[in-house]
């Protein structure tokens, strides 16, 4: 049994998969690291990877465009 992946490990996400998820290049989300927008985690390898909770958290947060209601 390992003990370096436990069932309560968070998913990891790629800058190309969160690029896919806000529709924008994967430069936009290494920009958005380097700005503290998001933290990122560094592989052994040196790449980034974003906690799928957090990215989630910061999807579910953009605003949406609301019809501006006027009587």
């Amino acid at each position: 049994m390992s003990t370096t992946h436990s069932s309560e490990a968070e998913a990891l996400l790629t800058p190309s998969e969160v690029a896919t998820l806000f529709r924008v290049d994967p430069k936009t989300v290494t920009r958005w690291a380097k700005s503290g927008k998001l933290s990122s985690i560094r592989t052994l390898g040196g790449h980034r990877r974003y906690r799928e909770s957090e990215v989630r958290e910061l999807l579910n947060g953009v605003p949406q465009p609301r019809p501006n209601p006027q009587s």
